[in-house]
């Protein structure tokens, strides 16, 4: 068994900066747990913590239910692939490997028999004589995995380990790296800010931002059921496409949904029976963000037949051939006006068939999957739909992967209120450095005067003995 639990994790570093909000994750034995999220959203911070190269500033770690807090990286044991692979260049490929294993005095029948198996499995048998300036990209990360698997850790940490790959061997070594959780049924914690990567080798995925945890879940709930705006485009490619300032109103029995450009779409009784508290944003003036992937718009004539209370006017601003599918980007909003791709909030994008004919320019209909589409609150950024009866339930045992994330408000605050020590912590510092500076120039003085005083007395003694 190799789970682990974090409990209320926090990292603040000596400046006062805080990188890491209150991070709570149970993760279970043999799982494949992916962090993901942009530059500088903890994720890392968060690993390193874990393998012990980074100090936990409060909460706690267990893994196999024993803390470790206090415990050094070499007896937690845990193997962490960096990202820049950190092989050794004088060592050959089976030195590199079995290094390792060297320092913790292992016999050598035995690391023998463990290197070979652990070059059998990820296929550089034919390596182990070669040094790393003699391998190629893909080759020094199966080294450096190899270096990893012959420990036996009870998990393992990879931190963007395919960052520095092409997108070809980048796709080969995903499927790779799969293969191999499989094969050593072990733990294994991922960090990218890759989400395809996330997406297809994660069993869980939690997604964060600004230190702060922001959804956990399978991937194929982020996808469906994301609870926040940040989720909703930070998942899927191209991301969603988002209508601010959309509002709820009613006609009849029905309610639509109003969108910019004098566009409208009648929603499902299926999705309005999902809307929270769907008082608060009927046939008021409260707006809200309305989302739909490029994927769940369509340009076929069948589609839009049997969907005409979804269809809405669009003018193609730019098409993107991509051989199995054609994306293009389109303006609702373009009547007498000419519109810009950048910080367009009626721009968006579509998924078409690549056999589609169509050109710059043209008007054409697109009819809305309105089952499939996603609303969030405008000022909380939050979803406002509750979730489908048959989506995939996350265990029980799975403490930690279902939570209210925090408001942009609340993280705001908090990165505020952390702002506001950091500053305070380098005025201080700045106060201490010009103290210590002030010591010293008074101690400089003092052991001058003394000097002075010294030098002084022996002439006089000088004098007198003459």
């Amino acid at each position: 068994m190799s789970g682990l639990l974090l409990k209320g994790i926090n990292k603040v570093y000596p400046s006062g900066v805080q990188a890491v909000f209150n991070f709570c994750l149970d993760i279970r034995d043999k799982e494949f747990i992916v962090l993901v999220g942009p530059s500088g959203c903890g994720k890392s911070t968060t690993l390193r913590m874990i393998a012990g190269l980074e100090e936990i500033s409060s909460g706690e770690l267990y893994i196999d239910g024993k803390l470790m807090n206090d415990v050094v990286p070499k007896d937690r044991d845990i193997a962490m692939v960096f990202q820049n692979y950190a092989l050794y260049p004088h060592m050959t490929v089976y030195d590199n490997m079995a290094f390792g294993l060297k320092l913790r005095k292992v016999p050598k029948e035995i690391i023998d028999q463990k290197v070979k198996a652990a070059a059998q499995i990820l296929g550089i048998t034919d390596y182990l004589s070669r040094k790393p300036k003699a391998l190629s990209g893909g080759q020094r990360q199966r080294v450096a995995l190899g270096r990893t698997i012959v420990r036996e850790p009870k998990v393992f940490l990879l931190d963007e380990p395919l960052s520095n790959l092409d997108a070809k061997l980048r796709a080969s070594m995903r499927t790779e790296i799969s293969k191999l959780h499989s094969r050593l049924a072990t733990t294994f914690i991922y960090v990218t800010h890759d989400q395809i990567e996330a997406m297809t080798m994660g069993t869980r995925i939690v997604v964060m931002k600004d230190g702060f945890m922001q959804q956990v879940d399978t991937p194929q709930n982020l996808y469906d059921y994301p609870v926040n705006l940040f989720v909703a485009g930070f998942i899927g490619t191209p991301q969603m496409n988002f209508f601010k300032n959309s509002r709820l109103v009613s006609e009849g029995d029905k309610v639509c949904l109003t969108l910019t450009g004098g566009n409208k779409i009648v929603l499902p009784n299926s999705l309005v029976s999902r809307i929270k508290n769907i008082n608060e944003y009927l046939n008021v003036e409260k707006d809200i963000t309305f989302g739909v992937r490029p994927e769940d718009i369509h340009q076929d004539q069948a589609f839009i037949a049997n969907s005409p209370d979804t269809v809405v006017k669009a003018r193609i601003e730019v098409i993107e051939k991509l051989g199995a599918e054609t994306q293009i980007y389109c303006e609702l909003d373009y009547e007498g006006k000419e519109s810009s791709l950048v910080d367009n909030t009626t721009q968006m994008i579509a998924k078409i068939s690549s056999r589609a004919v169509v050109a710059l320019k043209d008007i054409i209909e697109l009819a809305f999957d309105a089952r499939h589409v996603h609303m969030f609150d405008a000022e909380t950024e939050a979803s406002i739909l509750e979730r489908d009866e048959g989506y995939e339930v996350i265990p029980e045992n799975a403490e930690g992967s279902s939570f209210v994330p925090p408001t942009p408000q609340e993280m705001r605050a908090k990165i505020d209120a952390a702002r506001i020590i950091t500053k305070e912590m380098k005025a201080q510092m700045r106060k201490d450095a010009r103290m210590e500076k002030l010591a010293a120039m008074k101690a400089k003085k003092a052991a001058a005067t003394e000097e002075k005083v010294e030098e002084t007395a022996e002439e006089t003694q000088t004098t007198d003995e003459e």
